[in-house]
């Protein structure tokens, strides 16, 4: 299990069929009943659903619609200030809804047209072969539950906001898309534990931490940084690092802090070709090449 797999409260079902979602102690919505129960609906949702059936449709409260409200509102603004053209760009196009949740199928209605991807849904953590590996055929797992409504701009866990507005309008640019593609087929090369977990770790510097330099600014492209109202008003004062896949992909982080290092692109061409190039020819002996390479290079 990677340290990422924290970020989700666990899922289980008993044997005679009850799904309960664990949250943790210092979860906002611990101690509230109805919102575990609310949880625990959602996910059971989830788990019956198998491609090719409906994506289940969630009937949301006017309390969780609020939520969404507030989140889609101040994270809208703070993209403006913060998030590079191509996020832009992309999100214009996609359209997302400001005054509800979309649902799911919503998502990809929206999103086929732009670049292929569609939506399916999670109960929570996808093992990660899964869900990197679903990119290859343009599936993105999602979550549908919305955060407790006491922090409407705050999650401990990845839920729809993160999911719809932080990777939806990432997703949106093909020009992401492909190397979401590019991550996927990579997937079905590897088959170390080792290799998926270098590809995990560049991947969360890139697509879910990155960042860019535009108009002599530096702006947000990673998803984790667009679906946080706190994170991106930081990250500019992290340390930020020349794109290196080698350290990328063995950094040691906490993913329960805001990221003290980052790896900045000179450009979106520059993702293409370093993060994309990686993907596109990645395989179980490349981990080893790279840490080889980058210690014949500190020599």
């Amino acid at each position: 299990m990677f340290t990422e797999a924290q970020l989700y409260s666990p899922v289980t079902r008993s044997g005679d069929g009850d799904v309960t979602v664990h949250l943790s102690d210092e979860h906002p919505g611990v101690h509230d009943s109805d919102y575990r129960a609310r949880r625990n609906a959602i996910a059971a949702l989830a788990l019956d659903y198998a491609p090719g059936k409906p994506v289940p449709q969630i009937g949301y409260t006017d309390e969780e619609q609020q939520v969404w409200r507030i989140a889609s509102a101040e994270l809208s603004r703070k993209h403006h200030t913060y998030a590079c053209a191509e996020v832009l760009d992309a999100a214009a196009r996609l359209a997302l809804p400001k005054d509800h949740i979309p649902q799911l199928d919503e998502v990809s209605a929206a999103l086929v047209p732009l670049s292929g991807f569609r939506y399916a849904p999670a109960a929570g953590l996808v093992p990660l072969r899964q869900f990197f590996g679903s990119f290859a055929d343009r599936t993105f797992h999602s979550t549908q539950y919305i955060r407790h409504h006491s922090a409407p701009l705050y999650t401990p866990e990845p839920d729809a906001i993160h999911e719809i507005i932080g990777h939806a309008n990432q997703i949106a640019s093909p020009r992401f898309a492909a190397i979401y593609e590019a991550v996927g087929a990579a997937v079905g090369r590897l088959e170390t534990d080792t290799a998926l977990k270098f590809l995990a770790n560049v991947f969360w510097f890139s697509m879910e931490f990155g960042v860019v330099r535009e108009d002599d600014e530096v702006r947000c492209y990673g998803a984790g940084l667009l679906s946080s109202y706190g994170e991106i008003e930081e990250f500019r004062e992290a340390d930020l690092r020349p794109l290196d896949v080698a350290a990328m992909g063995t950094a040691v982080y906490d993913i329960t802090h805001y990221q003290p290092i980052l790896y900045c692109a000179e450009s979106v061409g520059e993702i293409e070709d370093v993060i994309g190039g990686f993907f596109a020819t990645m395989d179980d002996d490349t981990p080893d090449r790279l840490r080889h390479s980058s210690a014949a290079g500190a020599q």
